[in-house]
């Protein structure tokens, strides 16, 4: 019967130390491409500019042509 409680508390134990959370995982190591990525990623910021910036001038061209004065930012 000695077995039964030592094996019942061991059990307990090992179940409660096996679903404790898990420690978290380092940050990822620095690697010769990060430069090269962080430019890559700079490059698609200023597309996004350059992209927003034409959509806008477009939009501009487009409400001058159509003789719309709503759009015109002139007095």
């Amino acid at each position: 019967m000695g077995y039964v409680k030592y094996s019942t508390m061991a059990l307990s134990v090992l179940f409660i130390a096996a679903c404790s959370s898990p420690e978290p995982p380092p940050p990822p190591a620095k690697t010769v491409f990060d430069p090269l990525t962080r430019q890559v990623d700079r490059a698609r910021e200023v597309q996004k500019t350059v992209d927003e910036n034409a959509e806008k001038t477009r939009k501009q061209i487009e409400t001058q042509e159509s003789g719309d004065k709503s759009g015109d930012n002139r007095p």
